[in-house]
């Protein structure tokens, strides 16, 4: 309370100064009063008394100065002084004040907007859950950057029921659905989940309740349903009274028992759920009994630890129970690893994370280095800005100033340069976050990052805006506060010079920012080459001319026979459409992340301990490999004749034949899938389906017409011999003069769609690169800046030099010569931090050496040359300086 009450009197005196100061002279006439009472008792008159309490204490003055100084209410007033005297200082020079803050602002909104999307996604996985930090993904088998769901629901069950570490475990599986209530079906993003799902992650529905025990337990069939904040605002008009209301998911009835919080999207990182049903409604909802079958294994699962219980604990407990599940089911588990990992939410694999939480720390480093490079630049500019303010400081200092007030000016100065410099960052990124979701292409995937200033973002920008500015603002103060002041004071107004110590100094700072914008540089330029390597790679397809449209037909009431017969006419239909060079059909796209997986049996494999037989699966139509433009090196490609009536067969790509079959003819082999037996016809060239950065994986194609899956997602594939983009209207056309009320979506071009494959090296070589072009802007103007000021320093010592004969060619060179030995050091010193840093990106590059000499050597001529022409300004100018003027002027 005392602090408090100080600082109260504190601001009480800074804004009524004048009342506060009326006050002071009263209490000290009141206590000058009461001492010469004291001596008039001591027969003093009253003129003698007061005379002597004035020559005892002072003036009245003297008394109100010395009380001033003893009470915080002085710091006060000289803080809040030398807060207006710098701003004044600041819009007196408004060009200085305006590049400043701009560098700075460029600086700290790299760092904040990175950040603003890690406080989306690593640091806030599941918006609208409580506790994250205590929730971690239960994976199961070997973790890879595209895991398909690791657990069946009696293997879960089994967990729950005897763990002694989580306080609950849930299993969901998300996917699309339809809301069918209307005349026309409309997709959204759902997931079937147990029981537990809400109270797991602590979220509280703003409507009604969430799932009963009964519920969500199988055998138990409850058709109830917890509707999301956007659906029950687009689709019910955010109606009171939906809960108790019934809605149709795929032709099925719900009854609507909750509506979840606006921000709670789900436990996908980066996918955005909208409806959530009970396990049990499998069959209605996807056509399936999955819960009934300890072999299927399709629920991700999310754990949350008892208090004070560690990850290695719980992972180690999870691992025995596993290991008595697998014991006493050993014929549903032979075919997997089952060893249990545990990772926290920031890094689950199930979702975006899995991919940004390795992108997005990166980032963020290289936005660091620019914020040093900007503090360096900035640091530069004020250092040559007090050599022109030496005559003030000084002055200050000979007048009875401390050294400590003359740094505390100086860092407050740099203080508001900063908060200036935070201000305009926020600014900017308000517009620069939402950038990240502008690299994701058209998906099937509900992609969904919601980065914007919260809180913490907020909170970080104004310590970043702090710290900046005592790390750019300290070694200015501390130099301009150390000056003699009588040799200062002695100089001309006009010959001040700059001393050894901030030449050497400058010089330094010139260093730093040339060998970090090369730091910058050589990331940006392997990432791009990376990139790069990527982009011309071999996919295993030609993606050129190529359509992509996409249905489903389950939500609409199609069985397996009427859905064939559907896609059947499909096709005759658009061969027939003039401009179509060939078309199939497939249940996914290429670099999509669409593509599925099957556990398979391999005829004459021998599979090793804890080794996943979990394959990528195709299901794909007749001349799917024609249109793709992907070679059959041996045997035949799926034909019309590939139905329920004949034989099963099955093509695999060369890579599925390397590591199964090795130096084997692959035709005639038989796989199995746990239901049916396919003999391999054709063994197709590798293709790439997942990341291009991904060598190519084993893969199976089954023929669609065999393998149908009744709540698949049917894309069409269709070759055009012009532009893809303009048959788009004629695809959908014909699609609803077969089904007027048939959702058709995702109708992109496969060279737009298949972005996605390369979305995370898109992502690092812009931001990257952005930031390496920044940093060499500021470095060119620091060494601009810097040889440009010794320059003017110099010009006395150029006139001397050509009055005595000197020839313009020699003075350029003598110019030239600074920037180029600055240059030089920076490109020596850049290269080894390089060289050290760029060795935590191996993991990220593609086809390029984290040391690759085409980048470092082109970087640094790059540099090299920009720091040279930064230079020619100052040496130009220099030429042209007249030695009769020079030698006048001094």
């Amino acid at each position: 309370m005392a602090s408090v009450r100080k600082i109260a009197r504190g601001l009480r005196s800074l804004f009524r100064k004048q009342q506060v100061e009326q006050e002071l002279s009263e209490e000290i006439g009141v206590f000058a009063e009461m001492a010469a009472q004291e001596k008039m008792k001591h027969g003093l008159s009253r003129e003698e008394a007061l005379r002597a309490v004035r020559l005892e204490s002072g003036t009245v003055e003297i008394a109100r100065e010395e009380v001033r100084s003893a009470a915080w209410e002085s710091f006060v007033e000289d803080l809040w002084r030398d807060i207006r005297f710098s701003i004044r200082s600041l819009r007196k020079s408004p060009g200085f004040t305006a590049v400043v803050v701009l560098t700075l602002a460029l600086g700290i909104a790299a760092n904040t907007t990175v950040l603003s999307w890690i406080s989306a996604t690593l640091l806030n996985p599941i918006p609208g859950a409580a506790h994250t930090s205590d929730l971690v993904t239960v994976m199961r088998g070997d973790r890879t950057d595209h895991p398909t769901p690791p657990f069946s629901y009696p293997d879960l069950r089994d967990l729950t029921e005897r763990t002694q570490t989580f306080s609950g475990l849930l299993g969901y599986h998300d996917d699309y659905m339809s809301l069918t209530d209307a005349a026309k079906p409309e997709r959204l993003y759902g997931a079937l989940t147990t029981a537990n799902y809400f109270d797991v992650l602590g979220v509280r529905p703003i409507l009604g309740r969430t799932f009963l025990p009964e519920e969500g337990t199988p055998p138990a069939r409850a058709a109830v349903i917890v509707i999301g904040y956007a659906v029950w605002q687009n689709h019910f008009a955010g109606d009171p009274q939906i809960v108790g209301k019934t809605i149709q998911i795929n032709r099925h009835p719900y009854s609507v028992i909750g509506v979840a919080p606006r921000d709670f999207t789900g436990c996908a990182p980066g996918l955005r759920a909208e409806l959530w049903i009970p396990l049990p409604m499998d069959r209605d909802v996807w056509g399936a009994d999955r819960p009934a079958y300890r072999g299927t294994y399709w629920l991700n699962v999310i754990g949350k630890l008892h208090p004070g219980v560690t990850k290695n604990r719980a992972e180690a407990e999870l691992n025995l129970l596993m290991q008595g599940i697998v014991e006493r089911f050993p014929e549903y588990h032979q075919d997997s690893p089952n060893e249990i990992s545990l990772d926290p939410l920031w890094r689950s694999p199930f979702g975006i994370n899995g991919y940004l939480y390795k992108i997005l720390p990166m980032l963020l480093g290289l936005a660091g280095v620019l914020l040093l490079l900007a503090c360096a630049n900035v640091a530069s500019l004020l250092l040559v800005r007090s050599v022109g303010r030496r005559r003030e400081i000084a002055i200050r200092l000979g007048i009875g100033a401390s050294r400590q007030q003359i740094i505390r000016q100086f860092l407050i100065e740099s203080l508001l340069l900063g908060l200036l410099g935070g201000t305009a960052a926020i600014l900017i990124t308000k517009w620069t976050s939402g950038s990240l979701m502008a690299f994701f292409p058209p998906s099937n995937l509900p992609l969904t990052i919601g980065a914007h200033i919260d809180q913490r973002v907020l909170f970080v920008t104004i310590a970043v805006s702090i710290l900046a500015a005592i790390i750019f603002g300290i070694l200015p103060a501390l130099r301009s506060s150390n000056l003699p002041v009588h040799s200062v004071l002695k100089e001309e107004a006009t010959s001040v010079s700059l001393s050894l110590h901030k030449g050497r100094l400058l010089s330094g700072l010139v260093v730093a920012q040339i060998s970090l914008s090369l730091v910058l540089l050589v990331c940006a330029g392997l990432f791009t080459r990376s990139l790069q390597k990527a982009q011309q790679s071999d996919a295993g397809f030609e993606a050129s001319h190529l359509l992509l449209a996409s249905y489903e037909l389950s939500p609409a009431g199609y069985t397996r026979a009427t859905s064939v017969a559907f896609d059947r006419q499909v096709l005759d239909r658009l061969s027939a459409l003039p401009g179509v060079e060939s078309l199939s059909l497939a249940d996914f796209s290429p670099l999509s992340f669409s593509i599925h997986t099957d556990y398979l049996q391999i005829e004459g494999y021998v599979p090793q301990p804890h080794e996943s037989m979990e394959i990528s699966r195709a299901i794909v139509g007749p001349n799917y490999f024609r249109t793709l433009r992907t070679s059959v090196i041996s045997g035949r490609e799926f034909t019309e004749a590939d139905t329920v009536d004949s034989q099963l067969v099955a093509v695999v790509n060369q890579a599925f034949v390397d590591r199964y079959w090795p130096g084997e003819d692959a035709i005639g082999k038989q796989v199995t899938d746990g239901r049916d037996r396919y003999t391999i016809v054709g063994v197709a060239r590798n293709a790439k389906y997942r990341l291009l950065t991904y060598p190519a994986e084993p893969v199976i194609y089954l023929p669609i017409y065999q393998a149908y899956r009744s709540t698949q997602d049917t894309t069409i594939h269709l070759r055009t011999t012009g532009d893809p983009r303009a048959m788009a209207s004629s695809v959908k056309e014909t699609i609803h003069q077969l089904n007027p009320e048939l959702p058709v979506f995702n109708v992109n071009p496969l060279s737009v769609t298949m972005q996605l494959g390369t979305l995370f090296g898109r992502i690092a070589a812009t931001f990257a690169g952005s930031f390496g072009l920044l940093a060499m802007l500021l470095a060119a103007v620091g060494i601009y800046g810097v040889v440009a000021y010794s320059t003017r320093q110099r010009t006395r010592e150029i006139g001397i030099r050509m009055a005595l004969g000197a020839e313009r060619g020699g003075i350029y060179r003598l110019v030239l010569d600074q920037g180029f030995r600055l240059t030089l050091a920076g490109l020596v010193v850049g290269t080894a931090l390089a060289v050290a840093f760029t060795r935590l990106l191996k993991a990220q590059l593609f086809g390029v050496s984290e040391t690759d000499a085409i980048t470092f050597a082109s970087v640094g001529l790059l540099l090299a040359v920009v720091a040279l022409l930064a230079c020619h300004i100052p040496a130009r100018r220099a030429t042209r300086v007249d030695p009769m003027v020079a030698l006048r002027h001094e």
